[in-house]
């Protein structure tokens, strides 16, 4: 059973810690949303799962119990010591890693692991969603993928041109993943309750998923820097050489010089990407 906002808080207070707001811990205790997250991911017997941010093992133990096998990242060491003693007493199949997950967004998952396929189950601390995003975009990429992430950030990763919200995490993503599915999820089913609400997100990998090389992806970066200048400026610039004929290509079919980034459908940002090995 997933645990109430009572016991999370009486073993926070028996490990003698107190939630980390920098590391982003707030801790679910809805055990419907833990539920939904299984469902969503498609996890069961034989299912190769990578999970960031454990905590105090909540989820972890709804994975373990689908008959999956984990690997799981966390970066706090009071509660990888938790989480070591919660599950040595039986032989599960759960590989702990102590570590940051913007150095190990897979937590270490062995390369002929990821080969047959796995899939990821995160609760992302805001600070750190976009760069650890970029780095599973940049590796083996999974089957799905179930995201807990703070409102906004989920609103970029799904954001499509013509929104404020749009922007290089956006095209990155979307090229690689398509979004299923989109849940809110109120403050209150986590302790302590964040100020904003939370979106649970569930992204497929396309089957003609593309990928933006370093080069291209640095582009795209700087240019949503300015998102406010047209774009026409932004592509003569010396900061974005790179984007002159790509832009003038744009022109050819009629795109206006005075369009701004956020305007660009995704399509025409995959153009650059084949550009730009």
């Amino acid at each position: 059973m997933p645990l109430s906002p009572t016991s999370t808080r009486e073993l926070l207070e028996a490990l003698e810690h107190f939630p980390n707001k920098k590391l982003g811990q707030n801790f679910l205790v809805d055990g419907n949303i833990v539920r939904k997250s299984i469902e969503l991911a498609e996890i069961g017997l034989g299912s190769a799962v990578v999970e960031v941010g454990p905590g105090l093992g909540t989820l972890t133990l709804a994975i373990l119990n689908t008959g999956a096998t984990l690997w799981a990242v966390e970066r706090d060491a009071t509660l990888v010591r938790h989480l070591q003693s919660q599950f040595a007493a039986e032989p599960l199949p759960f590989h702990l890693l102590e570590g940051d997950c913007l150095d190990a967004p897979l937590a270490a998952l062995p390369a002929e692991v990821a080969e047959g396929g796995f899939k990821i189950v995160a609760n992302l601390p805001y600070a750190v969603s976009t760069p650890w995003m970029e780095a599973v975009l940049a590796g083996d990429l999974p089957e799905c993928m179930v995201l807990m992430l703070q409102k906004e950030a989920a609103e970029r990763y799904a954001a499509t041109h013509g929104r404020k919200t749009f922007g290089a995490i956006s095209i990155f993503l979307q090229s690689a993943f398509e979004v299923h599915s989109k849940h809110l999820v109120a403050a209150q089913c986590f302790h302590p309750a964040p100020k904003v609400d939370s979106v649970l997100l569930r992204l497929d990998r396309r089957r003609d998923a593309i990928r933006f090389s370093p080069v291209a992806r640095e582009c795209i970066r700087r240019i949503f820097t300015q998102r406010r200048k047209q774009l026409g400026a932004l592509c003569k610039r010396e900061a974005v050489p790179q984007a002159a004929r790509w832009f003038d290509q744009l022109l050819s079919i009629g795109v206006s010089p005075t369009i701004r980034p956020e305007e660009v459908p995704i399509e025409r940002w995959q153009d650059l990407a084949r550009q730009l090995p």
